[in-house]
């Protein structure tokens, strides 16, 4: 019997702050009665990725959750041709009427980083790497890099390696940065992250995560995270869902209301006046007295 509720993660088990905090969410919605089932997908070209996608859904699903912003032209394409099924995309902007998207507001904590990685940066750069150029990632880049400049004065080194999931790539970019003066790199990748980690480990340079709380995990090398739990987005279309409610047609959107899973966590190594100044434009934010650059318009770096 083909599953009724589905899971489509873009990537590998076990590799990945992004798709674990999908199974996180998806392991929230099992507990509340909304059990999914995982589907991995590890081609990295749209192509195959939207072939895949309309494999599972000749089942006939009741429901197909997909992780990502890079969902959106996958499920565009597929949608259409399964009009019973009803589709869930998180971090996307893709709707229709039978699809549904989930988005928590990175941005915000992303900004937050960029105001740290600004004033932690001192003398040198503070920079920003991403994998594929998403709207997600794109959005979280213009974040960042609004915040760096709003106290450094200038924007940072910044760059897409094309693949969120290779630690090889990921090493070699931040090594390249590194070597361009990098002092903090907000990296917002998810397989690759080990890579990264281990260049910053190594040539001694502070990292900030995303997603989750890297903090915790490691707080030799994460000076803070930009968590933004998009498993959220998978809880809570499995919950609407359930209900009779999925939000097709728009994109449901969690800022920092949701402060459980939207946040700047900081690691011990922040200083007091580092974080009054956190607390101070956070305040800002909140009020609306700040509004985030949505683009990002400054130099790219790539490797030579």
């Amino acid at each position: 019997m083909s599953a009724r509720r589905i899971l489509v993660l873009f990537g590998y088990p076990g590799r990945g702050g992004f798709n674990e905090a999908a199974i996180q969410g998806a392991e929230r919605a099992a507990r509340a009665g909304q059990a999914l089932h995982a589907e991995w997908v590890a081609a990295g070209d749209p192509a195959a990725r939207t072939e895949r996608l309309a494999q599972l859904c000749n089942g006939n699903p009741d429901l197909v959750i997909v992780h990502g912003g890079q969902g959106d032209a996958p499920v565009a394409e597929v949608a259409p041709h399964f009009p019973r099924t009803q589709f869930a995309i998180t971090q996307g902007s893709h709707t229709a009427s039978n699809v549904a998207s989930y988005e928590i507001l990175q941005e915000h904590s992303a900004f937050l980083a960029g105001i740290l990685a600004g004033l932690r940066a001192a003398d040198g750069r503070a920079a920003h790497l991403s994998g594929e150029r998403v709207r997600p990632g794109l959005k979280g880049r213009a974040a960042f890099a609004d915040g760096v400049r709003r106290v450094a004065g200038r924007g940072p080194l910044t760059g897409f390696c094309g693949n969120q999931h290779d630690p090889d790539l990921g090493e070699a970019w931040t090594r390249a940065l590194a070597a361009k003066d990098a002092r903090v790199l907000f990296a917002m990748m998810d397989g690759g992250r080990d890579g990264v980690t281990r260049a910053c480990r190594e040539v001694g340079i502070w990292q900030i995560g995303n997603v989750l709380d890297w903090v915790a995990r490691d707080p030799e090398v994460y000076l803070a995270s930009a968590v933004a739990d998009s498993g959220l987005c998978v809880e809570r279309a499995a919950a609407d869902h359930a209900a009779g409610a999925l939000a097709v047609g728009r994109i449901t959107r969690f800022g920092l209301e949701a402060e459980a899973s939207l946040r700047l966590v900081l690691g011990a190594q922040v200083s007091a006046e580092e974080r009054r100044t956190l607390d101070d434009w956070s305040g800002r934010l909140a009020s609306g007295e700040v509004q985030i650059a949505e683009s990002y318009e400054g130099e790219e770096f790539a490797l030579a």
